[in-house]
Protein backbone atom coordinates (compact mmCIF):
# COMPACT_ATOMS: atom_id res chain seq x y z
CA UNK A 1 0.00 0.00 0.00
CA UNK A 2 2.89 2.26 0.76
CA UNK A 3 4.78 1.73 -1.82
CA UNK A 4 1.86 2.28 -4.42
CA UNK A 5 1.16 5.61 -2.65
CA UNK A 6 5.15 6.27 -3.00
CA UNK A 7 4.54 5.57 -6.77
CA UNK A 8 1.38 7.69 -7.35
CA UNK A 9 3.07 10.63 -5.77
CA UNK A 10 6.46 10.20 -7.63
CA UNK A 11 4.19 10.42 -11.07
CA UNK A 12 2.16 13.25 -9.73
CA UNK A 13 5.25 15.23 -8.90
CA UNK A 14 6.52 14.14 -12.44
CA UNK A 15 3.45 15.29 -14.31
CA UNK A 16 3.98 18.49 -11.92
CA UNK A 17 7.19 19.44 -13.11
CA UNK A 18 6.42 18.33 -17.00
CA UNK A 19 3.80 20.71 -16.72
CA UNK A 20 5.76 23.77 -14.96
CA UNK A 21 8.26 23.12 -17.97
CA UNK A 22 5.59 23.38 -20.58
CA UNK A 23 4.23 26.68 -19.00
CA UNK A 24 8.46 28.01 -19.05
CA UNK A 25 8.33 27.03 -22.57
CA UNK A 26 5.50 28.11 -23.68
CA UNK A 27 6.29 31.86 -21.93
CA UNK A 28 10.09 31.76 -23.91
CA UNK A 29 8.13 31.09 -27.24
CA UNK A 30 5.77 33.97 -26.86
CA UNK A 31 8.93 35.71 -26.17
CA UNK A 32 11.18 34.90 -29.06
CA UNK A 33 8.65 35.19 -31.56
CA UNK A 34 8.36 39.01 -30.49
CA UNK A 35 11.66 39.72 -29.86
CA UNK A 36 12.77 42.97 -31.58
CA UNK A 37 8.83 43.84 -32.26
CA UNK A 38 8.68 45.95 -29.71
CA UNK A 39 9.48 50.02 -28.79
CA UNK A 40 10.34 52.32 -25.60
CA UNK A 41 12.07 55.25 -26.98
CA UNK A 42 9.80 56.86 -29.61
CA UNK A 43 12.57 58.14 -31.49
CA UNK A 44 12.98 54.10 -32.42
CA UNK A 45 9.62 53.24 -33.55
CA UNK A 46 9.03 52.67 -37.61
CA UNK A 47 6.04 55.03 -38.14
CA UNK A 48 2.45 53.49 -39.51
CA UNK A 49 -0.87 54.37 -40.73
CA UNK A 50 -2.37 53.37 -37.59
CA UNK A 51 -2.23 52.29 -33.66
CA UNK A 52 -4.24 50.20 -32.05
CA UNK A 53 -5.05 50.92 -28.29
CA UNK A 54 -5.50 47.66 -26.04
CA UNK A 55 -8.72 48.33 -23.55
CA UNK A 56 -8.26 48.51 -19.86
CA UNK A 57 -10.86 49.72 -17.20
CA UNK A 58 -10.30 53.66 -17.14
CA UNK A 59 -10.96 53.61 -12.89
CA UNK A 60 -9.77 51.36 -10.56
CA UNK A 61 -11.90 49.83 -7.94
CA UNK A 62 -11.34 52.74 -5.45
CA UNK A 63 -12.66 54.79 -8.10
CA UNK A 64 -8.85 56.50 -8.68
CA UNK A 65 -7.67 56.49 -12.03
CA UNK A 66 -6.21 53.19 -13.17
CA UNK A 67 -2.34 54.02 -14.04
CA UNK A 68 -2.15 51.37 -16.75
CA UNK A 69 -5.15 53.31 -18.70
CA UNK A 70 -3.48 56.62 -18.20
CA UNK A 71 0.00 55.08 -19.62
CA UNK A 72 -1.27 53.77 -22.31
CA UNK A 73 -3.39 56.86 -23.24
CA UNK A 74 -0.06 58.31 -22.54
CA UNK A 75 1.91 56.81 -25.02
CA UNK A 76 -0.30 56.59 -27.85
CA UNK A 77 -0.35 60.55 -27.54
CA UNK A 78 3.35 60.39 -27.89
CA UNK A 79 3.10 58.24 -31.11
CA UNK A 80 0.51 61.43 -32.64
CA UNK A 81 2.32 64.25 -31.70
CA UNK A 82 5.66 62.99 -33.13
CA UNK A 83 4.33 61.85 -36.08
CA UNK A 84 4.82 58.30 -36.00
CA UNK A 85 1.01 57.35 -36.56
CA UNK A 86 -2.31 58.83 -38.63
CA UNK A 87 -5.18 57.49 -37.25
CA UNK A 88 -5.72 55.39 -33.96
CA UNK A 89 -8.66 52.28 -33.27
CA UNK A 90 -9.45 52.22 -29.41
CA UNK A 91 -10.30 48.83 -28.87
CA UNK A 92 -12.35 47.75 -25.41
CA UNK A 93 -15.28 45.97 -23.79
CA UNK A 94 -18.49 47.80 -24.12
CA UNK A 95 -21.49 46.84 -21.95
CA UNK A 96 -23.95 48.30 -19.84
CA UNK A 97 -22.61 51.57 -18.24
CA UNK A 98 -19.28 50.72 -18.91
CA UNK A 99 -17.42 52.15 -21.89
CA UNK A 100 -13.67 51.49 -22.50
CA UNK A 101 -13.51 52.84 -26.23
CA UNK A 102 -15.61 56.01 -25.24
CA UNK A 103 -13.16 57.02 -21.82
CA UNK A 104 -10.36 56.17 -24.03
CA UNK A 105 -11.61 58.37 -26.91
CA UNK A 106 -12.61 61.16 -24.11
CA UNK A 107 -9.17 60.93 -22.45
CA UNK A 108 -6.94 61.08 -26.02
CA UNK A 109 -9.14 64.23 -27.19
CA UNK A 110 -9.38 66.28 -23.97
CA UNK A 111 -5.97 65.28 -22.13
CA UNK A 112 -3.98 64.44 -25.00
CA UNK A 113 -4.94 66.98 -27.74
CA UNK A 114 -5.57 63.76 -30.46
CA UNK A 115 -8.01 65.11 -32.85
CA UNK A 116 -11.51 63.33 -31.97
CA UNK A 117 -11.93 62.36 -36.17
CA UNK A 118 -8.55 60.50 -35.94
CA UNK A 119 -9.98 57.96 -33.80
CA UNK A 120 -11.88 54.88 -34.15
CA UNK A 121 -14.05 52.97 -31.64
CA UNK A 122 -14.06 49.03 -31.52
CA UNK A 123 -16.42 48.49 -28.62
CA UNK A 124 -16.00 44.37 -28.95
CA UNK A 125 -13.08 44.23 -28.07
CA UNK A 126 -13.82 41.95 -25.40
CA UNK A 127 -9.80 40.27 -24.72
CA UNK A 128 -6.92 40.80 -26.83
CA UNK A 129 -7.46 37.94 -29.53
CA UNK A 130 -10.58 39.36 -30.64
CA UNK A 131 -8.96 43.29 -30.41
CA UNK A 132 -6.35 42.11 -33.11
CA UNK A 133 -8.88 39.71 -34.99
CA UNK A 134 -11.43 42.69 -35.15
CA UNK A 135 -8.41 45.05 -35.63
CA UNK A 136 -7.23 42.99 -39.39
CA UNK A 137 -10.87 41.47 -40.59
CA UNK A 138 -13.14 44.55 -39.46
CA UNK A 139 -11.04 47.52 -40.00
CA UNK A 140 -9.10 46.11 -42.32
CA UNK A 141 -5.42 47.06 -40.44
CA UNK A 142 -2.46 45.09 -40.76
CA UNK A 143 0.31 47.42 -40.16
CA UNK A 144 -0.15 48.35 -37.10
CA UNK A 145 1.40 49.91 -34.04
CA UNK A 146 0.24 47.75 -30.86
CA UNK A 147 -0.36 50.14 -27.70
CA UNK A 148 0.08 48.39 -24.34
CA UNK A 149 2.22 47.65 -21.41
CA UNK A 150 5.24 45.38 -22.14
CA UNK A 151 4.13 42.29 -20.49
CA UNK A 152 0.98 42.70 -22.32
CA UNK A 153 2.28 43.46 -25.90
CA UNK A 154 3.91 40.56 -26.16
CA UNK A 155 0.78 38.33 -26.05
CA UNK A 156 -0.59 41.03 -28.57
CA UNK A 157 2.57 40.43 -31.02
CA UNK A 158 2.19 37.16 -30.71
CA UNK A 159 -1.84 36.88 -32.11
CA UNK A 160 -1.12 39.53 -34.30
CA UNK A 161 2.32 37.34 -36.05
CA UNK A 162 -0.19 34.44 -36.22
CA UNK A 163 -2.60 35.93 -38.02
CA UNK A 164 -0.55 37.45 -40.39
CA UNK A 165 -0.21 40.96 -39.38
CA UNK A 166 2.92 43.15 -39.46
CA UNK A 167 2.27 44.65 -36.37
CA UNK A 168 4.85 46.45 -33.83
CA UNK A 169 4.22 47.16 -30.13
CA UNK A 170 5.27 50.41 -28.32
CA UNK A 171 5.30 50.29 -24.38
CA UNK A 172 3.69 52.23 -22.59
CA UNK A 173 5.05 52.87 -18.48
CA UNK A 174 4.64 49.72 -16.36
CA UNK A 175 2.98 50.54 -13.10
CA UNK A 176 6.03 50.01 -10.36
CA UNK A 177 3.62 48.93 -7.28
CA UNK A 178 4.45 45.90 -6.41
CA UNK A 179 0.79 44.40 -5.84
CA UNK A 180 -0.42 45.25 -9.39
CA UNK A 181 2.90 44.24 -10.80
CA UNK A 182 3.03 41.33 -9.45
CA UNK A 183 -0.59 40.48 -9.66
CA UNK A 184 -0.74 41.48 -13.12
CA UNK A 185 2.82 39.46 -14.40
CA UNK A 186 1.68 36.60 -12.54
CA UNK A 187 -1.59 36.84 -14.60
CA UNK A 188 0.12 37.28 -17.59
CA UNK A 189 2.63 34.63 -17.60
CA UNK A 190 -0.13 31.96 -17.42
CA UNK A 191 -2.08 33.92 -20.39
CA UNK A 192 0.71 33.74 -22.53
CA UNK A 193 0.37 29.76 -22.01
CA UNK A 194 -3.41 30.13 -22.90
CA UNK A 195 -2.49 31.45 -26.03
CA UNK A 196 -0.03 28.83 -27.31
CA UNK A 197 -2.51 26.46 -26.44
CA UNK A 198 -4.85 28.38 -28.57
CA UNK A 199 -2.73 28.56 -31.50
CA UNK A 200 -1.35 24.61 -31.38
CA UNK A 201 -5.20 23.75 -31.01
CA UNK A 202 -6.43 26.26 -33.74
CA UNK A 203 -8.87 27.63 -31.48
CA UNK A 204 -9.74 31.04 -32.17
CA UNK A 205 -12.00 33.45 -30.46
CA UNK A 206 -15.36 34.25 -32.58
CA UNK A 207 -15.15 37.66 -34.10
Amino acid sequence: MIKALVNIFRIAFRLVELAVLLMVLANFWVVALTSGRTYTKISKVPPRDCALVLGTSPKMRSGIANPYFTARMDAVGTLYHHGKIKKIIVSGEKSENYDEPAAMKKFLVYNEGVPEDIIIQDPKGFNTHKSILRCKNIYKQKNVIIVSQGFHNLRALFFARNNGMNALGFDAQDVSKNESFYRNHTREFFARVLAVFYYVLGISPEE
